[in-house]
């Protein structure tokens, strides 16, 4: 039986956007989501995935179970910026508004994902400034500047070229401009390793050279891609194959995106304050996975007067990840008033809280059944 293509329609303005706050799994799943819904049927706009193919999509096993609710609220936090009609300001909105777990009437567990109000008009009934592209390009990408590469330069393959300059194309890619100081290490890192990925695993190839310079020393300011039809591509994965890996193909896959993960630091630019050295230990004890580091970094904001950040993120790390959530360093405060009311405001034990919700989401999970007793829900595809 011939393999059925997934066709993912994006409008330009989409395409725009940041991926700064966007993890890999996060973008792969919103490129499924593209792919299964039809943009001239409205009624298409909720998507669902049975929970294995749902873990499958965000890189993540049975063992890491407590990370769900996580994940789905991760989800629910992805806003894009809309220029308004006149050019003069902008409108703000998240592209979801609605994850669900649950049983199908006939017992089995799946994600569901709908897409906010506000958003439609990005994704449906559009008639211009759009592209499309086949979904299998992107499942096989390994990271986010990978992903980000290949729809930026999809966008402009009828033209054959993309003029871009250097500080544009970091925002787009998702990295602070802060990031790759030096046009060499921006060079291997990112350029020649987007080069290389697309070539092997889409249907399009790149060449790249500067286009314009200025400021002392002649730094590189734009680059000029030129943009081709790829005839040796190896690899066309299929949805539904994708989908349907094993949970040990799946766990030898997350654990190989890890190692590379761990190289890259720059997934954890939202914390300033740590070194390269620290977020590279940091993903190393999470095998790659920035949901609990991004977790626990919000929970010493909320905390605050932290002397030692960097020890307390790797032990409270560490301790999130072996399912154990307690407060390192001893936080005293005096009490707050705020400035709406007279009385003091009780100190929160946030970690505390935090303990709580893993236990409430253990329960849940634990009320599901058995991971390994799940099976895709019948007629997601």
């Amino acid at each position: 039986m011939a393999k059925k293509k997934y066709v993912v329609e994006k409008r330009n303005i989409l395409n725009e956007m940041i991926a700064r706050e966007f993890t890999l799994q996060e973008l792969r799943l919103f490129s499924i989501y593209l792919g299964r819904i039809n943009p001239r049927d409205l009624s298409t706009r909720t998507v669902r995935l049975g929970i294995k193919q749902f873990y499958n999509v965000m890189g993540v096993y049975p063992q890491k179970i407590a990370y769900l609710k996580e994940i789905t609220n991760s989800l629910l936090t992805k806003v894009v910026n809309v220029p308004n009609e006149n050019n003069q300001g902008y409108s703000a909105f998240q592209l979801f508004k609605r994850c669900r777990v649950d049983k199908s009437d006939n017992g089995e567990w799946y994600f569901e994902i709908d897409a906010h109000d506000d958003a439609l008009q990005l994704m449906f009934d559009y008639k211009r400034d759009y592209f499309n592209y086949e979904l299998w390009n992107v499942l096989n990408l390994e990271s986010v500047n990978h992903l980000r590469m290949y729809e930026l330069l999809k966008q402009n393959e009828w033209r054959g070229e993309r003029i871009i300059a250097v500080k544009e194309l970091k925002e787009l890619l998702g990295l602070d401009d802060s990031e790759y100081p030096h046009f060499n290490n921006f060079k291997v890192r990112v350029l020649n390793s987007c080069q290389k990925a697309l070539k092997l695993k889409t249907d399009i190839s790149f060449t790249y050279e500067p286009y314009s310079r200025g400021g002392l020393g002649g730094k590189i300011q734009s680059l000029r891609f030129v943009i081709t039809k790829n005839q040796d591509y190896k690899c066309q994965l299929n949805l539904d194959e994708f989908l349907g890996t094993s949970i040990a193909e799946m766990k030898q896959e997350v654990e190989q995106e890890a190692k590379q993960a761990m190289t890259d630091v720059t997934a954890l630019s939202f914390i300033t304050e740590l070194s390269e050295n620290v977020k590279a230990q940091l993903l190393e004890i999470t095998h790659g996975n920035i949901v609990p580091i991004r977790y626990i970094y919000t929970l010493a904001k909320q905390q605050g007067n932290i002397k030692n950040l960097a020890g307390y993120m790797i032990y409270m790390v560490g301790e999130y990840m072996a399912g154990r959530v307690d407060t390192p360093v001893e936080v005293k405060r005096e009490p707050q008033k705020s400035r709406f009311v007279n009385f003091n405001q009780r100190d929160i034990d946030f970690a505390e809280l935090e303990r709580l919700e893993l236990e409430n989401l253990k329960k849940f999970m634990d009320e599901m059944g058995e991971e390994e007793e799940y099976q895709p829900a019948r007629g997601a595809f």
